[in-house]
């Protein structure tokens, strides 16, 4: 192989030199909480007139407010594990991962598939983008596991503007939508002036045609590739007993019929379900469906069992950290006296800055910043809308435009926030800092397309 080979190009230098700075200073992802923690509490007190014991309470008291959320996250590692380990869906997977037959096409595959899942739900999004990844690891030689990972994250920039979107459903169902906008809308916004705007449509269809290409030029040179040998993603199964030497007990275990009856039962309420509701994906019916899945795909309770149970070791990160964002929430949020919290601080900051023609922009960014803190998409909504909406009425701004300037917002600083990438990076088995390098530089591209989109529509 000749020298012109291994030469870099510019965008590879730049996404190396990230790369190579983030593994070096990027600390593990729980001292990034406790560091975000210190920060808060620093700039609560000056900026909402309270005392530290006050801000002392409020992180306190929102410290356990995740743990429904942090179990279904959880839940979201494991049953997809559960799935994805199963013989069956590993096979469909190898077949759809045998289309990639070099590192770049792996790239561009991956994430595609991971952006338009996470466009349909985002929780569905993280599970398979990460698992079709590692599939993909193990088919194709010679590409960047890093990367490959670090792709299948960069889906989840899609999900706001996709159908599990919080902020849009919820302005679109008009559930209390006065009182939360400080009476700045009065009436339900449908999804086809938010998700399916001329705006938000052309946004994703132009970061489905540049993210993949990003990723794809950003693919390390030879020397600087880091792969995964195929061997270490493949899981041990443990063999069944002869059946003329089981007991009772361990005919039971390994009962394929106990499976079957059992996987019917959950598939008859599934199918009930979207029968009911339609196609109104949630984190609970995605956990449902993944884990009754997980149960027909499997055969026999005992092979699902050690399927958990080696997923459930996946969850460490999450069952800590949670708590300690919970808790960073609730000092954000938290008012003094003046009835200002820090989070209504940053966006009036916005605010004061912006007229009718730049204020989805700073709309957009300081959702950016308030979602570090506030990592959330319901929670952003409920800190921001209050302020955000009534201001950009006030300057003759869409109310749409507004809401999904938020919603952006808290989905593009999630590449460089690494509470939403810990459950891929569980299924991955990589650190934060082995991806982040790849993910600022998704955060810089997709930044510059939201920004104009917001700027020209």
């Amino acid at each position: 192989m000749n020298t012109l080979e291994h030469k870099k190009t510019g965008l590879q230098t730049i996404s190396q030199f990230f790369v190579t700075l983030l593994q070096r200073y990027l600390p593990d992802p729980f001292i990034f909480a406790i560091v975000l923690t210190f920060v808060v509490f620093l700039f609560v007190m000056p900026s909402t007139g309270q005392g530290p014991m006050q801000v002392v309470n409020a992180w306190a008291g929102g410290f356990w407010n995740l743990l429904s959320f942090s179990m279904q996250m959880a839940m979201v590692v494991v049953t997809g594990h559960a799935m994805a380990s199963a013989p069956a869906f590993k096979r469909k997977l190898s077949m759809l991962a045998g289309v990639a037959k070099t590192p770049g096409q792996a790239i561009i595959l991956v994430t595609v598939i991971s952006a338009m899942a996470c466009w349909v739900n985002w929780g569905f999004g993280l599970v398979v983008g990460a698992i079709f990844a590692r599939e993909i690891a193990a088919r194709v030689k010679g590409v960047d596991y890093r990367l490959l990972i670090a792709s299948a994250y960069s889906g989840f920039l899609f999900w706001h503007g996709g159908l599990s979107g919080s902020i849009p459903l919820s302005i679109a169902g008009g559930k209390n939508i006065e009182a939360v906008t400080n009476g700045a809308v009065t009436a339900a916004i449908p999804t086809s002036e938010t998700i399916f705007s001329a705006m938000n449509l052309t946004i994703l269809a132009v970061m489905l045609v540049t993210i993949p290409l990003l990723n794809r030029l950003m693919h390390p040179s030879p020397q600087d590739t880091i792969t995964i040998d195929a061997e270490l993603l493949e899981e041990k199964v443990a063999e069944a007993p002869e059946k003329a030497n089981m007991t009772p007990a361990e005919r039971l275990e390994n009962s394929r019929t106990l499976s079957l009856v059992l996987g019917v039962m959950g598939f008859s309420y599934i199918i009930f379900y979207f029968v009911t509701n339609g196609f109104a994906l949630n984190l609970n019916i995605v956990n449902f469906t993944f884990l009754f899945s997980a149960v027909l795909l499997h055969g026999t309770p005992k092979s699902l069992l050690n399927s958990i149970s080696q997923g459930a070791r996946n969850c460490s990160g999450i069952l800590l950290q949670f708590p300690f964002y919970a808790g960073i929430m609730g000092m954000m949020t938290a008012t003094g006296d003046s009835g200002a919290s820090l989070a209504g601080v940053i966006s009036q900051g916005f605010v004061s800055i912006s007229n009718e023609t730049t204020f989805p922009l700073f709309t957009f960014l300081s959702a950016g910043i308030v979602n570090f803190f506030v990592p959330s998409g319901g929670g952003q909504w409920a800190v921001q809308a209050p302020i955000m909406m009534p201001a950009g009425a006030a300057l003759g701004v869409d109310a749409a435009k507004t809401a999904m300037a938020i919603a952006w917002g808290d989905a593009w600083t999630n590449m460089i926030q690494p509470f939403w990438a810990l459950p891929a990076l569980a299924i991955a088995g990589l650190g934060a800092k082995d991806v982040m390098g790849y993910c600022l530089m998704a955060l810089i591209g997709s930044g510059v397309i939201i920004s104009l989109g917001f700027l020209i529509f």
